[in-house]
């Protein structure tokens, strides 16, 4: 069943990426243009998890997986980008300044090297057969989200609030929220991907914030 939803969820995010490509290049949107690589990343991370019982066990899939770690460490932090950019959209004088867009290029960057540093350099991977889906998993066993993943969030729900407050877009908000709450707390599913489910709202309000500005 689960590589069926990953399955799905890696057709879905295609055509959110579809969605977001069409905003980029004939609306201009400069937000959308930054979650392309983030949705990218995320057909990929689907695509390899469904394809991983296909492929087999071996240096091939270890090496796709081990790619999944490098894309989720240098395009996550760019959501830090897209919510910055939509403060600017919403007409939020103090998101102008000069200030702030350095803190945005300074946060961004120390995030991706800070994943780079905690998640990928040194990784070790072995072989995981979870739901019928085989991947590739850290070693290490990972008892909470990275705090990479955990300040893009903090950073995403702020924005969304701010949006919110401002232009009454509601999207931005829920799609964050649910995302947070849906990290938090143990699903009683017998599945791995139904989780990520959570994820693809949050993209779905990103894009549809996106469409929206």
């Amino acid at each position: 069943m689960d590589t069926i939803l990953f399955a799905g969820f890696a057709i879905t995010y295609t055509l959110l990426f579809v969605w977001a490509l069409v905003l980029a290049k004939n609306s201009g949107s400069v937000s959308a243009a930054f979650l392309l690589p983030v949705i990218a990343g995320l057909i990929y991370d689907n695509g390899i998890l469904a394809a991983g019982r296909f492929i087999g066990e071996g240096h091939t899939l270890e090496n796709l997986n081990y790619a999944r770690f490098w894309i989720h460490a240098f395009f996550t932090p760019l959501l830090v980008f897209y919510s910055w950019i939509t403060l600017k959209q919403a007409g939020i004088d103090w998101a102008r300044k000069g200030w702030l867009k350095t803190i945005v290029f300074l946060l961004t960057a120390g995030l991706m090297m800070f994943g780079l540093f905690t998640e990928v350099f040194g990784l070790k991977l072995e072989p995981q057969w979870e739901y019928n889906v085989l991947s590739y998993r850290s070693a290490e066993t990972e008892s909470s989200p990275p705090i990479m993943v955990l300040v893009v969030s903090a950073v995403l729900l702020a924005s969304s609030i701010m949006v919110w407050r401002k232009q009454k877009w509601f999207w931005f908000f829920a799609g964050s929220f649910i995302m947070i709450i849906g990290s938090a707390i143990k699903l009683p599913i017998e599945s791995t991907a139904a989780v990520n489910a959570f994820e693809l709202i949050l993209l779905l309000s990103l894009t549809a914030t996106s469409h929206f500005h």
